[in-house]
C-alpha cells in the first residue's frame, strides 16, 4: 500500500485535530501549531547557512523539541490518546545555557540593533519575529484551551536565543550590528 500525502479530507475547509476532532482550518489552534511550523522551517534555513557546527546541532535539537510542541498544540486535550513526545523543563535550561555562552563573547548591548547585516544574521531576526507570533498565538489560545504551560515558556526563551543566535553570527560572519539611534 503506498501513503499519498492527499487525503481529500480538507477540502471543505477544515481538518483533524490529533484525538479526531474536527475544526475549521482558521482555527487558533491551527493557526497556533501552523506557526510553530513555519519557525521550525525558518530554523531549518539558518541551519542551511554557513554556520558552526555546534549551533548547527543546537538548531536541530530545537527543530526536534518544535515537532514534540507541533504535537501538543495539534492534540485535542479533551480527546486524544495518543502519547505526544514530552517538553521538558531541561529543554528550555538548554536555551538559556546556550545563551549564557554566547553571551561570555558578545560585546554589551547599549542600544537596540537593526536586524540585517548579514542574510545569515537576518534569517535569525525572521525567525525571532515568527517565534514570538507563536508565542502570542499558543497564549491567546491557552485563554480559552489548555495549552501546557511548558510550550509558552520554551517559545519565550527560544526568540531571546534566536536573538543572541544572531548576533553571535554576526561576529562570526564579521558582519556590522548597527544600533538603532532614534532621531529626536
Amino acid at each position: 500500500m503506498t501513503f499519498k500525502v492527499y487525503t481529500k479530507t480538507g477540502d471543505k475547509g477544515q481538518t483533524s485535530l490529533i484525538g479526531g476532532t474536527r475544526v475549521p482550518k482558521h482555527h487558533i489552534r491551527i493557526e497556533s501549531y501552523g506557526t510553530v511550523d513555519e519557525l521550525n522551517s525558518f530554523i531549518g534555513l539558518i541551519r542551511d547557512q554557513t554556520i558552526d557546527e555546534h549551533s548547527k546541532t543546537i538548531l536541530i535539537e530545537i527543530q526536534d523539541r518544535l515537532f514534540t510542541i507541533g504535537a501538543s498544540l495539534a492534540s485535542d486535550p479533551q480527546k486524544s490518546k495518543m502519547k505526544i513526545p514530552d517538553l521538558k523543563e531541561e529543554d528550555v535550561i538548554l536555551l538559556e545555557t546556550e545563551m549564557d555562552k554566547m553571551d561570555e563573547s558578545l560585546p554589551e548591548m547599549k542600544s537596540f540593533v537593526l536586524p540585517g547585516g548579514h542574510t545569515t544574521v537576518s534569517y535569525c531576526h525572521i525567525a525571532r519575529c515568527v517565534c514570538r507570533r507563536a508565542e502570542r498565538i499558543s497564549i491567546q489560545l491557552s485563554e480559552t484551551e489548555f495549552v501546557a504551560e511548558l510550550v509558552i515558556k520554551y517559545l519565550n526563551r527560544l526568540s531571546d536565543y534566536l536573538f543572541v543566535l544572531s548576533r553571535k553570527l554576526s561576529i562570526d560572519l564579521n558582519a556590522k550590528e548597527i544600533p538603532w539611534k532614534p532621531r529626536m
